[in-house]
């Protein structure tokens, strides 16, 4: 293609008028296939400050007499279509005047809305074992292996270099949106807005980025801004059996009016009744709006709010058994209630954004950018409650026939067949059973339905500063601050039939079964807080700056940051567990971190075709507000030794560009120090000293967590004819715990944290996606628009995640704190060895076209992933409950572990279809 625009280009020169004393540029802009001017195209003068915007018949103009001269590349660009690039030559009193530029839709763009509808709303929203995917971070790139990892290899779970979503930064116009309770961006809070997160930059791990300090994963920049959007309007409609059935999204851009207003807006229902797993209904709606004034050539003032309410049912891990026994669709978190599916584990999010963002262009050469955004909503997860009535899980360990076999020597096959025939024959919530049980107990309930709920309001602003110096050397800074108000509380949603609940923990006497001292034995409605309340204040503040060089042979940058982050807990409700001054009511110590960093890089362009980078970084974070409070529903006890998490990160890639191919080959070495990780489940088989082993719910605490990532990616890309392109990619990682944390556990049970001293990690594998993954594939571009590809993905060494309190002391020593008499260590080792997932490969095929029709595109294009319908395994985690020598090795040696550990199982095939009108 750009031999044809050289050649375009030489038949322009040939209509340069020469008869002007000055040295203006201009010309025309047009499409392709219309003919039809377009406006709002940026031209730019590469390696200067020089740019302008077409105007609505097409037209630009340069009238600058200090534009530079000799020999100069014009970039002429404008999303939706092809950028080209146009050399030319500026001499004194000549100017120049480019006849109509003809710029071709970029079809490739069109299509990069598959990634964003289906890793969005599929694969990114917070159901257990999908929040630490990244995949949403890196579709603004254009990299061949981060376009691999965004759309083929995510869904696997795949995490590029073993990070997790809290390892990147989301920014939506230069505003920070990863939650300060745990790091991660909520995708989810703004799903269905397809068409308006188009505009996006990417910055690929510690590069360079104009907007902040950034993280490992990389730095993503929404831009959604209503100045910024093509002129038109897009109609589409989606049909899938992923997470919803139905999709439709109707938008309009108004573009930069000649009195300087813009405006966007955007609609969109997604809805379906369940989803490829049995149960998971989708019920959410998305609104949009933008405003733009253009105040004066130097000012601009844009309003940005959304809001995006959804429902979204939830499925269950499971075990093997499970599994066995039901099928991989199986969900135990539903049953029929009057013939409708009911979900007892709904999440629903309603978080409205507004943001305000000022952009000032003080000179050619220096822009201030200066924003506000203000977040508030809820957003709940439901679940059901039970006292001193049988636990309603229909997969509850005690209702599958293992827990009847579990005795060798009594095994009891009558009452495993009887389990074995209800849970196949049903297995699903009982809903009846349990309005009938309220009403047999006179209506004070004994189930019930609540959700945890989280009521956030956060305030952000920043300021961002970019100032080019010289030709040669870019200043980027900015501040930042941020504040939350979180109020967390339990709330009634349903009594089930019964009138009241009892506001006390059944699992308690005496005073310690009271959840609020203050309020004893309250009753309850639906509507009203129990269980516990608590709110908590966060305050972040950081700045940045960076300097960036270019050289004809050699570009650098050096940046640095400093910050500072501040959690506090005040306890509303005085738990009778923790009935002193200040253990749970009030507020707790105020947690305070200091954050510094510095990073540096730098490009060697061997040739024009050939470069090097580096990357370097050294940086600390705070820990997120989950992993800084040990138990945060009932007390203000913060996590022993709490510090600052380290982080040191080296990467160099080689860069290979072609006309005809592309490719990168990188290495990187990461070490994450100083974390913490806490956990909550039912552990079996705790030794205290001078104690009985007991059963406890408990709060399990890592501290100086270390975490080593080293591997390899390869991505290349070869345009073999003009119309069939080869693509392959490859990962090679190994990602372990590098240390051997300290563990102690917190609960109710124990009169004080029981310390156990260091859980042996070290060298097991980090769960998380396989850590090895292959691609090989296709495309085919028709000239007549349309297009078909296809790509095979081989996937390897996925592992699942481990017990920390299993790798104890406590695994080997009995309640008189000697080793059991019966302990074996070979046994030992073979039931601590992590289990590694089998590999599987994963079949994809995209394909579709697109026709121009009186001045309107329309189109449509499919999706079927995995089309061979393997089966496989995306994750699990090994269950806490047998956590000593003796309970573990007696529930392996029956032939279906009772406590076994607990999947999620990828989808079958499943298929993504679209189509649109665009006008």
């Amino acid at each position: 293609m750009k031999y044809v625009f050289l050649t375009f280009c030489v038949t322009l020169f040939a209509g340069i008028l020469a008869y002007s004393q000055d040295n203006s540029i201009s010309g025309k802009v047009v499409d392709t296939y219309s003919s039809e001017p377009i406006s709002e195209a940026i031209v730019n003068i590469q390696n200067s400050d020089f740019s302008t915007l077409t105007n609505s018949a097409g037209e630009f103009n340069f009238l600058q007499k200090n534009l530079p001269k000799g020999e100069q590349i014009i970039k002429i660009s404008k999303p939706g279509y092809k950028s080209i690039y146009i050399p030319i030559i500026i001499q004194i009193d000549r100017p120049i005047y480019l006849k109509a530029i003809l710029l071709e839709v970029d079809l490739d763009a069109l299509e990069s809305e598959i990634g964003i509808i289906s890793l969005s709303d599929d694969q990114l929203d917070e159901d257990e074992g999908t929040s630490d995917n990244i995949s949403g971070l890196l579709q603004a790139s254009k990299d061949v292996f981060l376009n691999a990892a965004s759309y083929d290899f995510s869904t696997t779970f795949f995490r590029p270099r073993g990070y997790s979503s809290e390892h990147g930064k989301l920014l939506i116009n230069g505003l920070e949106m990863n939650k300060i309770y745990n790091g991660r961006p909520q995708w989810s809070n703004w799903g269905g807005l397809n068409d308006v997160q188009r505009n996006q930059m990417f910055s690929m791990g510690m590069s360079a980025n104009e907007y902040n300090f950034g993280h490992l994963a990389g730095t993503t920049n929404i831009i959604m801004r209503a100045s910024q959007y093509r002129k038109g309007g897009r109609i589409s409609y989606a049909s899938s059996n992923r997470s919803y059935r139905g999709r439709i999204i109707g938008s309009y851009n108004s573009g930069l009016s000649k009195k300087g207003w813009a405006y966007s807006v955007l609609i969109a229902r997604r809805f379906g009744d369940e989803g490829y797993i049995n149960g998971t209904l989708y019920d959410a709606n998305s609104f949009f709006a933008s405003v733009e004034r253009q105040l004066s050539k130097h000012h601009s003032l844009n309003l940005t709010a959304f809001y995006t309410p959804n429902r979204r049912g939830k499925s269950s891990p499971n075990t093997q058994e499970v599994y066995d026994l039901k099928g991989t669709k199986y969900n135990a978190y539903w049953g029929k209630q009057n013939g409708e599916i009911r979900n007892s584990r709904i999440r629903e999010i309603e978080e409205p954004i507004i943001m305000l963002n000022h952009f000032w262009n003080i000179s050619p050469k220096t822009e201030l950018n200066t924003n506000i955004g203000y977040q508030f909503g809820k957003t709940g997860n439901s679940r059901l409650g039970y006292d001193n009535v049988p636990n309603p899980d229909p997969s509850y360990y005690k209702n599958l026939p293992s827990y009847f076999l579990s005795d060798p020597n009594n095994p009891d096959y009558e009452g495993a067949y009887r389990a074995y025939s209800s849970f196949v024959n049903n297995g699903q919530v009982n809903w009846f059973n349990m309005y009938e049980t309220n009403i047999l107990y006179g209506g004070t309930s004994r189930y019930y339905l609540y959700e945890d709920r989280n009521d956030d309001t956060q305030l952000s602003a920043n300021t961002i500063l970019n100032s080019r110096l010289s030709d040669y050397i870019e200043i980027n800074a900015s501040f930042n601050y941020r504040n939350l108000k979180s109020s967390n509380f339990a709330s009634m949603k349903d009594l089930l039939g019964g009138i009241e609940y009892l506001d006390v923990d059944t699992f308690n006497s005496g005073d310690a079964a009271q959840n609020d001292l203050n309020n004893p034995n309250r009753l309850i409605g639906v509507g009203d807080k129990f269980k516990y309340n608590y709110e908590i204040d966060a305050t972040k503040y950081n700045g940045f700056v960076q300097a960036q060089f270019s050289y004809s042979s050699v570009d650098f940058y050096v940046a640095a940051k400093a910050g500072k982050t501040n959690y506090q807990r005040n306890g509303l409700y005085r738990n009778g567990s923790y009935p002193d001054t200040n253990e749970s009511l009030g507020k707790s110590k105020k947690l305070n971190f200091t954050t510094y960093g510095a990073k540096a890089g730098l490009t060697y362009k061997l040739t024009a075709r050939h470069a090097l980078e580096l990357n370097t970084a050294y940086f600390t974070s705070a820990p997120s507000i989950r992993n800084s409070f040990s138990n945060s529903r009932q007390n203000n006890s913060t996590v022993i030794g709490l510090t600052e998490e380290k982080n040191i990160n080296v990467d160099g890639n080689y860069i290979l560009r072609f006309p005809f191919i592309k490719a990168r080959l990188s290495g990187y070495y990461t070490l994450m120090q100083d974390g913490s990780e806490i956990s909550f489940y039912y552990a079996d088989g705790i030794s205290v000293p001078g104690r009985s082993s007991t059963t406890a719910f408990v709060q399990e605490v890592l501290t100086g967590v270390e975490k080593k990532n080293i591997g390899a990616e390869l991505g290349i890309e070869a345009q073999v004819t003009p119309t069939i392109k080869l693509k392959a990619a490859a990962a090679y990682g190994e990602n372990i715990y590098n240390s051997n944390p300290h563990l102690y556990i917190t609960s109710d049970d124990l009169d004080e944290p029981r310390f156990f001293g260091k859980s042996f990690l070290k060298n097991y594998k980090i769960a998380g996606g396989p850590q090895q993954a292959y691609q090989l594939g296709f495309e085919y571009r028709d000239p007549r628009f349309w297009w078909f590809g296809a790509t095979a993905n081989y996937f390897n060494q996925a592992y699942i995640n481990i017990s920390p309190l299993t790798r104890t002391e406590n695994f080997y020593l009995d309640n008189d704190g000697m080793p059991f008499n019966d302990y074996d260590p070979e046994k030992a080792r073979q039931l601590l060895k992590q289990e590694k997932f089998d590999p599987y490969m994963l079949v994809n095929i995209i394909g579709g076209k697109s026709w121009r029709v009186k001045g309107k595109y329309i189109g449509f294009f499919a999706v079927v992933s995995n089309v061979l319908n393997k089966q496989y395994k995306t994750g699990g985690f090994e269950q806490g409950r047998n956590s000593n020598f003796r309970t573990l090795s007696a529930d392996n040696a029956n032939d279906t572990p009772v406590f076994g550990s607990k999947y999620w199982y990828g989808y079958g095939t499943t298929y993504y279809l679209n189509a649109y009108i665009r006008f």
